[in-house]
């Protein structure tokens, strides 16, 4: 009797080569089934989440979440630096290979992978308390062209200043690419805590809301001679007011043009001011660009753990008139560089309150700052 060997075949095994071939589609059909495209990642603005849907397209494992990265053994890679003082990785245009997060991106939130939203209120101008503010004179009688003298009582060289400072973006990616609109309000405080014979009062406070527009520079036209790069672009409008009536009223209103370069671990910002006019009859001040000055030019320096700053303000007429203010941070704990950091501020020239305007003086303070972008 014949044997029956009509019995279940084996299965051949694929070739290496068609194993290849399946190993490179299935990524890339899953993928399609779940409805990734490049142009679906592309458009995505957080760079985390567009990283882990450009690994899912080409089928590559998650990459490990922040918790798990938390657990990698001591010194395995550097602490996190200061927001306020590191550039984080991120990726670059081709256009402009120094593109990607850094400090001024981050304050203004230029790159995609920054952009918070609206209605986020975060720092703007330095959120500090001086303790100790000491200055060199004190202006006992102020004055303007269109006001009369007013007798100061006798306050004391030594006194407390507090600045506090914020904004908020009310519209993201407004008319122009990547253009938000902002608004902010600064309020800065002189206090004559230390003189209780007059009932330590408040010697000089100043309101400054405002609204500005920032305009990304697009990537084509950041490079700069020196390694320096163009970030931004700024129109603003402001007030300013110490709050008082006359005779000892004082404010104007202006608009600004600004500017943000920066290199490595230096930047620079640069605003022209253009002081609305008033009627004579109602100008509690009309000198008062003469004496504050029509530009402003700040350099900031962050490296490591600590910040620096020197701002200076110009008549743009004569050297003389202006302001120079210089400050220093480093964080009290350096664990939390994000936290509250000593702060040390030196003044020279006029106007460090707006009822000083037309006054020079030298002071310098210490004390914290907090409330960091």
């Amino acid at each position: 009797m014949p044997v029956d060997r009509s019995g279940p075949r084996r299965r051949r095994r694929p070739t290496p080569r068609v194993a290849l071939l399946l190993s490179a589609c299935l990524p890339a059909l899953a993928a399609a089934q779940s409805g990734a495209t490049l142009e679906h990642c592309a458009a995505i603005g957080a760079a985390p989440h567009r990283l882990a849907c450009y690994d899912k397209l080409a089928g590559r494992a998650p990459a490990p979440t922040e918790a798990t990265a938390q657990q990698a053994p001591a010194g395995a890679s550097p602490p996190a630096s200061s927001r306020l003082a590191a550039t984080d990785a991120a990726p670059t245009d081709a256009a402009d290979p120094g593109a990607g997060s850094s400090l001024l991106s981050k304050y203004w939130e230029l790159e995609p992978a920054d952009k918070r939203g609206i209605f986020n209120f975060v720092g703007y101008q330095p959120n500090y308390v001086l303790p100790l503010h000491v200055t060199s004179r004190i202006n006992r009688t102020p004055t303007s062209p269109t006001q009369t003298t007013v007798l100061q009582p006798d306050y004391r060289p030594d006194e407390a200043k507090f600045q506090l400072s914020l904004r908020t973006k009310l519209a993201q990616g407004l008319l122009l690419p990547g253009a938000d609109l902002w608004v902010g309000f600064t309020q800065q405080v002189l206090w004559q805590i230390y003189n209780g014979a007059d009932s330590k009062p408040f010697g000089n406070t100043d309101y400054q809301p405002e609204a500005l527009y920032v305009v990304p520079t697009a990537a084509s036209l950041r490079g700069l001679p020196f390694g320096w790069r163009w970030r931004y672009t700024q129109l603003g409008i402001a007030h300013q007011s110490n709050g008082q009536s006359d005779p000892l009223s004082r404010s104007w209103n202006r608009v600004y043009l600004g500017a943000g370069f920066e290199r490595g671990d230096w930047s620079l910002t640069a605003r022209v001011n253009q002081r609305l006019n008033e009627p004579l009859a109602s100008d509690n001040n009309p000198d008062l660009v003469a004496y504050r000055g029509r530009a402003e030019f700040q350099l900031n320096w962050a490296h490591g753990l600590q910040t620096a700053s020197l701002l200076y303000r110009s008549s743009l007429k004569d050297v003389k008139y202006g302001a120079l203010q210089v400050e220093w941070t480093y964080p009290v704990y350096p664990d939390q560089p994000n936290g509250l950091r000593w702060f040390v501020q030196g003044f020279r020239g006029y106007g460090e309150s707006l009822t000083d305007y037309n006054f020079r003086q030298t002071s310098i303070g210490a004390g914290v700052t907090f409330l960091q972008f």
